[in-house]
């Protein structure tokens, strides 16, 4: 145990990793906020930094109370139902693919600024592949070129400051109050409307840690969130400011909105910061790409090993890495990336709403653990009023947004709903598989008509050919009952205090709504015989009646429910522990949920 904690990231590494992808967003967020806003945009970007400080606490609660990789997933599995918590990790997944493309394909861009000879399209594949090799080699690896360049990236973030700040007391700051004197043509409130929605994209990143929690040191997430938040408070209102003092508003909005921050360093200190800030937009956004592979390789490793996803997902190579996940993930980066030829707008508008739906998602994660996990311990709980006005607060970036890329929300929905169907259909396949059972069931019965008109009218080859026919479909019923048979042979286990059958009652329900198996174990574990309910036996006996589909089985272990114990038994019975449930705890449990391997809520 000793071993694999000290090999969990530390805090620099793990704000790293998401820090790359939250800082990044100055590099555009500054510009898109004055475009929209003009003299408003630091005021906007403050209003992102206070939605953001809501956030911190939203995500501390739910992620100390559930701490297991998913973010949003997560957050909902152990909340509602499995679908629904599938719906959140689609969009995670679909923001994490357009982070990836946007990322690497923007980084590429200006590198192309630099090296003008460059092939943006293939340097961008080739930018993806090297990541996944780096992603492949395993998070150690990972968090130190990550670590390199989020340094890196802070470093020249500030030498623009300060040598900006230089620049001004040289030659004034009457370019900045003319800025400030510029009226919206849209008025006051249209300008902080569009403004503050736009701006809003200066938060993506912000759900990433979430999403590798499990590969974190004891207390290092909420420090992340706490870093994430900092930066973000200090780096885009400081370089909307300072963007206001260098530039004029007119020319960020016609000639500067994707390279304002290069222009800026050429205004402070010349071409060689004008290069270094490129260089610098190069490794960051770099950066962002790799916190996307890290990230949704724990997200989709969780959602398969919860059998979201097809098994074969989570093969490990010698390193201890998913490599199929991250493969597939490279792979279907590259392909969105061919298909839109690096539209940027309209993977934006797929990035920005799936990113601030996660959000949104996230916030009623937490609802819901308020209102059905009371009882469950967590270090730090959100505020009523800071969930409502989180919620208020996305709910009008989701609006903005939705009005500014009225004509890029087909495409959102082009990416969304295949990543739901797929999800959708490994949710269903036994359902689905019973129906191919019965079609072909339905067809066997023409068929054995058509061969016994043949019989009747002495047709030799057509009684053959139906003969074959009919022998062909008899193979595909039985595999498909075959196959029904071995997933729904998957065993499941819920630990129990000594419910009463109204709550065993829940845990069927659930079970037979969002899993797919005909067995399940009841288990208590005790320490004397004297704690065993009496009427336990007969409830679990009554509820095997109740569920003819399900073998329910009763099985008392003697001894301490701990992590041991289920570790135990996991290995005994060969039940993934993410395939066990319990009630939410009292707070008199000895161990914290995140000690006990990933053990579901359910009731």
């Amino acid at each position: 145990m000793a071993t694999k904690e000290k090999n969990k990231l530390g805090q620099l590494a793990a704000t790293a990793i998401c820090g790359n992808d939250i800082t990044s967003s100055c590099l555009y967020v500054s510009a898109l906020a004055i475009v929209y806003a003009g003299r408003w945009a630091p005021i906007c970007l403050l209003f992102v930094a206070g939605t953001l400080y809501l956030f911190r606490s939203i995500y501390s609660e739910v992620v100390g109370a559930l701490p297991l990789n998913g973010g949003a997933y997560n957050a909902l599995l152990n909340t509602t139902s499995k679908f629904r918590a599938s719906i959140a990790a689609c969009l995670t997944i679909l923001s994490y693919i357009a982070t990836a493309v946007i990322s690497s394909n923007e980084a590429m861009h200006y590198l192309h600024s630099l090296w003008p000879g460059l092939p943006i399209i293939p340097a961008t594949i080739g930018l993806l592949g090297l990541f996944m090799v780096i992603t492949i080699l395993g998070i150690t690896e990972s968090s130190r070129v990550a670590i390199g360049i989020f340094l890196f990236h802070l470093g020249s973030m500030l030498l623009l400051f300060v040598l900006g700040g230089i620049a001004i007391a040289g030659s004034g700051t009457e370019l900045l109050w003319n800025n400030l004197a510029e009226p919206e043509p849209g008025g006051v409130w249209k300008a902080l409307f569009f403004g503050f929605a736009a701006a809003m994209l200066g938060i993506s990143g912000f759900e990433s840690s979430a999403n590798f929690v499990e590969e974190q040191a004891e207390g290092v997430f909420p420090k992340t969130l706490r870093n994430m938040w900092i930066a973000v408070t200090v780096l885009n209102p400081g370089m909307a400011i300072l963007a206001l003092a260098l530039v004029p508003v007119a020319e960020v909005r016609e000639t500067y909105e994707n390279d304002l921050l290069s222009h800026m360093g050429a205004l402070a200190g010349g071409s060689w910061l004008q290069i270094l800030v490129s260089l610098d937009a190069v490794l960051v956004l770099s950066g962002a790409t790799l916190t996307s592979f890290i990230g949704v390789t724990g997200l989709i490793s969780r959602m398969t090993l919860d059998r979201c996803l097809p098994q074969f997902l989570l093969k490990e190579n010698h390193r201890g890495t998913s490599h199929r996940i991250i493969g597939a993930f490279f792979l279907l980066s590259v392909s969105i990336l061919l298909i839109t030829r690096g539209d940027l707008k309209s993977l934006a508008a797929v990035y920005t709403l799936a990113f601030l739906s996660v959000m949104a998602l996230f916030t009623i994660g937490n609802l819901l653990l308020k209102l059905k996990r009371r009882d469950l311990p967590r270090p730090i709980q959100a505020s009523w009023w800071a969930l409502l006005a989180a919620i208020i607060a996305v709910g009008i970036a989701v609006w903005g947004n939705a009005r500014l890329n009225q004509r890029y929300l087909i495409v959102f929905f082009e990416y969304l709903i295949p990543t739901i169907l797929i999800v959708t259909i490994m949710l269903t396949r036994v359902q689905i598989l019973r129906l191919m059972v019965f079609m072909i069931d339905e067809i066997r019965v023409l068929l054995r008509r058509e061969r016994m008109e043949a019989v009747h009218e002495h047709h030799p080859r057509s009684v053959m050919g139906w003969s074959s026919l009919f022998r062909w479909s008899s193979r595909m019923e039985e595999d498909l009952r075959a196959l029904v048979d071995r997933i729904r042979a998957q065993q499941f286990v819920y630990f129990t205090r000594g419910d009463h059958v109204e709550n065993l009652n829940k845990v069927m329900l659930y079970v037979t709504q969002n899993e797919q198996t005909d067995r399940v174990k009841i288990v208590h574990v005790y320490k004397n015989e004297s704690e065993i309910p009496s009427r336990l036996a007969k409830d679990v006996e009554f509820l095997d009646e109740v569920y003819p589909d399900i073998d329910m089985e009763l099985v008392t272990v003697k001894g301490e429910f701990s992590p041991e114990i289920i570790d135990s038994l996991s290995k005994k019975w060969g039940i993934p522990k993410n395939l066990m449930f319990m009630a939410t705890p009292r707070g008199n449990l000895n161990y914290h949920l995140k000690n006990l391997g990933g053990v579901r809520l359910i009731v």
